[in-house]
C-alpha cells in the first residue's frame, strides 16, 4: 500500500508548509534530556550498587516519568472521539461574489487548506466508532483572511433551540452519574426522560433514530452547518445560507445488528477507514453546497430560520454547489494535530457572519472557553495546527506556552513608540453586520420556535419503507433499555403528535398500551432526506469485498472479479479458514489475506464465493464461513456465489434462489451462476452494479439464523 502522509512528489499546501518547522524527526539522532543534555542509558534507574537504593538525583529518570505522568490532557466533553484529515477546498466559480467577500469562496482558483475532524458525540476518547450518535464534521479552513471554522454535524438540526439548554441535554445522554453506565449510548433513562419532556427534541431524535446515527464511513457521512448564517457582500448586504457537505460516495450506512458487532470487533472501524482510503490514494471527496435565502424572503418561509431544530426543505429552497472538499492526507502524529485541532464557531472571515440563532450565540462563547481548559490557556490559537496561515499581529501577550518573542516597547494600542503598529484595518477588517436590535430584556422563547413536530413527521413521511423500518426498531431498542414504564409512556405520546402508526409501532414492541391517535399527519415529505435518493456519483470506490477461499478454488472465478474491483478502486480480500495459502484447482496457489476466523462479515460491504468443488467441500463443513455468508445475506449486502460454492447458500439455510445476476424479494442482490469457470461480463458488471447499490432492504432477513 502506497502512503500519500509525506509523499514528496505531491505539492505542498501552504499550510503544509508551515507545519514543516514543527516536524520532528528522530531519525539519526541521538537521546537527550529536554534540556540536550546526552543519555547514556534509559533503561536502567540510578542506583546505589545493582541492588541498592535509587538515588533522587537521577534528573533523567525524574524527567522521563513526569513527563508520562503529564502526557494526557483533558478530552472534550463532548466530541472526544475524533478522527481526523488534511485536504483542500477549491470552488467552482466566482459565482458567490455577488454575495460575500469571503475569497475563499470567491476565487476559483484559491486552492484553501483545510483540517477535518470527524467525531461522535457522547462517548469517551477511548468508545467505539459505530454507536448510535451524532457525528462531529468539523472544517478548519486556513483561509488567506484567516480561520474558519465550519463546526458542522452530520444531523442538519439540533436536540434544543437555546444553548442554555445545552449542559441539561449532554447531562443527560451522557453516561448516568451514579454508575458510569453506559458508554457511547443514547439507550438509557436519563436521556430519554430528557427527551420525553423537552418536546423540541423530536426532530432531531427522529434523525438519531434512523440509519443516518450509524454512518458506513466518513466519506459516506453528509454534513450540515446546522445554524442559519450570513453571507456579506461588499455592499454590506446580508443574505442568509444554510451550509452543506454531501458525500461524492453518496450517502450510505450500516444496519444496527452490524454497528454493535463492529463496535466489538473493531472499534476503530470508521478511522480505520477514513485511513486506509487515504493511504490508499482514494481521497474521501466532499461537494459544498448552500442554500441562499434573501434577507427578504426569510417571513415567507413558515417557520423561523433561527431555530436549530428546523431544516429548509431542499425542494423550498435548492442547494446550491459551489465547490469540493478534498481529504488527501493523514495526520503524521494524532496528538499533534487531530487532538490539539482547537474549532471555535467565532472564527469566521470577513463575508460571512452569525445570526442571533440561540444556540449558535452560545456556541459562539462556549467552543472558546472550553480550550482554555483543555489546552491551557488562551494561546492555544498559537499551536501549529491551530495557527492560520496568516501573520497574526496584536497587543495579546504572555500566558503558558506563549512562544513568539515581541520586539520593540509598546504592547497597546494607540501607540507613537512603535509607529502605531499593528494598525487597525478599518474598513478593511472585519465588520460585524449592523443588525437592527429592539426590544425588552426577557427570558422568554419565541412562539415562531413553538411548532416542535411537524418536521419531525416531514422527516418521517421523506423515509422509504426500509428505513421507516429501522426507525422503528430503533425506537423499540432504545426505549426497551429504559427501565422507567412512565417515561416510555410519554414517548410514545410524543410520537403519536409526529404520526399515530409510528406511535403505535413503537408501543407494540415496549410494552406501552397503543396510544389514541392525537393528531391528523400533514402528508409532505422531502424526497431530498432519504437516503435512496443520496447514491453519488463514486462507483464502488474504497468498498471491501471478502472471497472465501478454501484449497481447490478455481482461480478463474476468483481473478474475473478481483481484478474488476481493483480497476474500480475497491478492494477484494481473500478469506480462508486458514491464513497463508490456498492450493488452486489448476495447481497453483494464491495469497490468503487472511484468516476466516480474524474478521467478520461485518466488516466487509459483500461477499464472493468462487467456484470448485474441494473448495465448496471444505467450507461447506466450516461453521465461521456458513455463518459469515448467512450474516451477510441478512445485513443485505450484495452476494455473488459462482460455480460449486452455489451450494454454500443451501448449508447455510439461506432461502432458494433461481441461476442468474437479478433477482426481487429474498434474492435481490444475490448473484448465483451455476455454470462452472470464470463469469462472463455481464456478471461481474452485474455484481458491481450491486455492490454500488450498498443494500438490498427489500429482503425477508426476519426468519434467516445468523
Amino acid at each position: 500500500m502506497t502512503t500519500q502522509r509525506r509523499d514528496e512528489t505531491m505539492p505542498q499546501s501552504v499550510k503544509d508548509k508551515q507545519l514543516d518547522a514543527h516536524r520532528l524527526d528522530r531519525r539519526g539522532s541521538h537521546m537527550t534530556t529536554d534540556q540536550g543534555i546526552p543519555v547514556d542509558d534509559t533503561d536502567n534507574s540510578l542506583k546505589v550498587g545493582e541492588r541498592g537504593a535509587t538515588l533522587l538525583e537521577d534528573f533523567h529518570l525524574r524527567e522521563k516519568v513526569t513527563r508520562f505522568d503529564h502526557e494526557r490532557i483533558p478530552e472534550r466533553v463532548v466530541h472526544a472521539r475524533g478522527s481526523g484529515a488534511h485536504g483542500y477546498f477549491q470552488v467552482y466559480d466566482d459565482s458567490l461574489a455577488e454575495y460575500t467577500t469571503a475569497e475563499f469562496l470567491r476565487d476559483p482558483l484559491a486552492e484553501t487548506p483545510v483540517f477535518v475532524r470527524f467525531s461522535t458525540v457522547q462517548g469517551s476518547r477511548g468508545s467505539a466508532d459505530t454507536v448510535r450518535d451524532v457525528r462531529g464534521f468539523a472544517t478548519k479552513f486556513y483561509t488567506s483572511q484567516g480561520n474558519f471554522d465550519l463546526v458542522a454535524n452530520n444531523f442538519p438540526v439540533f436536540f434544543i433551540q437555546d444553548g442554555i439548554k445545552f449542559p441539561d441535554v449532554i447531562h443527560a445522554v451522557k453516561p448516568e452519574p451514579y454508575n458510569e453506565i453506559p458508554t457511547g449510548a443514547s439507550a438509557h433513562d436519563s436521556f430519554w426522560d430528557f427527551v420525553s419532556l423537552q418536546s423540541e427534541t423530536m426532530h432531531t431524535v427522529m434523525w438519531l433514530m434512523s440509519d443516518r446515527a450509524i454512518p458506513r464511513s466518513f466519506a459516506m457521512m453528509q454534513g450540515f452547518g446546522v445554524h442559519t448564517f450570513r453571507l456579506i457582500n461588499a455592499e454590506g448586504r446580508s443574505t442568509f445560507v444554510k451550509f452543506h457537505w454531501t458525500p461524492k460516495r453518496g450517502v450510505n450506512s450500516l444496519v444496527w445488528d452490524e454497528a454493535q458487532q463492529i463496535a466489538g470487533r473493531d472499534p476503530d472501524f470508521n478511522r480505520r477507514d477514513l485511513w486506509d482510503l487515504i493511504e490508499a490514494g482514494q481521497f474521501p471527496e466532499y461537494e459544498f453546497g448552500v442554500q441562499l435565502i434573501p434577507e427578504s424572503d426569510a417571513d415567507r418561509i413558515d417557520f423561523d430560520l433561527l431555530d436549530p431544530t428546523k431544516i429548509v426543505p431542499e425542494e423550498l429552497v435548492p442547494v446550491r454547489p459551489v465547490g469540493r472538499l478534498v481529504l488527501n492526507r493523514n495526520p503524521d502524529n494524532f496528538f499533534a494535530e487531530t487532538e490539539q485541532v482547537a474549532f471555535c464557531v467565532q472564527n469566521v472571515p470577513p463575508g460571512i457572519g452569525f445570526t442571533d440563532d440561540p444556540l449558535m450565540q452560545a456556541r459562539l462563547f462556549s467552543y472558546l472557553d472550553t480550550q482554555l481548559t483543555r489546552l491551557g490557556g488562551p494561546n492555544f490559537a498559537s499551536i501549529p495546527i491551530n495557527r492560520p496561515i496568516v501573520p497574526v499581529r496584536h497587543h495579546e501577550q504572555d500566558g503558558f506556552h506563549y512562544d513568539d518573542i515581541p520586539l520593540r516597547q509598546a504592547n497597546y494600542h494607540p501607540n507613537s513608540i512603535s509607529e502605531g503598529y499593528p494598525k487597525v484595518g478599518g474598513e478593511n477588517g472585519y465588520v460585524h453586520y449592523p443588525e437592527w436590535e429592539e426590544g425588552h430584556k426577557l427570558r422568554k422563547r419565541a412562539e415562531s420556535f413553538a411548532d416542535h413536530y411537524s418536521q419531525a413527521t416531514l422527516f418521517w413521511n421523506s423515509m422509504s419503507a426500509w428505513e421507516k423500518k429501522h426507525i422503528v426498531e430503533a425506537y423499540r431498542f432504545e426505549l426497551g433499555k429504559v427501565t422507567r414504564q412512565y417515561i416510555r409512556e410519554r414517548v410514545v405520546d410524543h410520537l403519536s403528535q409526529v404520526d399515530h402508526d409510528l406511535a403505535v409501532a413503537v408501543a407494540a414492541g415496549i410494552g406501552v398500551a397503543e396510544p389514541a391517535k392525537a393528531v391528523d399527519n400533514h402528508g409532505r415529505s422531502s424526497p431530498a432526506l432519504s437516503q435512496t435518493n443520496k447514491r453519488g456519483d463514486n462507483g464502488i470506490k474504497g468498498r471491501k469485498v471478502a472471497f472465501l477461499v478454501a484449497d481447490g478454488v478455481d482461480p478463474a472465478s476468483v481473478t474475473a472479479l478481483h481484478d474488476a474491483l481493483e480497476r474500480q478502486d475497491a478492494v477484494g480480500e481473500l478469506l480462508a479458514p486458514t491464513d497463508g495459502e490456498v492450493r488452486t484447482s489448476d495447481g497453483g496457489t494464491l495469497r490468503v489475506d487472511r484468516a476466516i476466523t480474524t474478521v467478520a462479515s461485518v466488516l466487509y460491504d459483500a461477499v464472493v464465493v468462487p467456484d470448485g468443488a474441494d473448495a465448496a467441500e471444505a467450507l461447506r463443513v466450516n461453521a465461521p464461513t456458513l455463518h459469515f455468508i448467512a450474516e451477510a445475506y441478512k445485513h443485505a449486502k450484495p452476494l455473488a456465489v459462482l460455480g460449486a460454492g452455489t451450494s454454500l447458500l443451501e448449508t447455510a439455510h439461506l432461502p432458494p434462489f433461481a441461476n442468474g445476476i437479478s433477482g426481487h424479494g429474498p434474492a435481490a442482490g444475490v448473484l448465483a451462476r451455476e455454470e462452472p469457470g470464470a463469469p462472463p461480463d455481464r456478471f461481474v458488471d452485474a455484481f458491481i452494479e450491486a455492490l454500488a447499490a450498498h443494500r438490498f432492504f427489500q429482503r425477508q432477513v426476519e426468519m434467516v439464523v445468523a
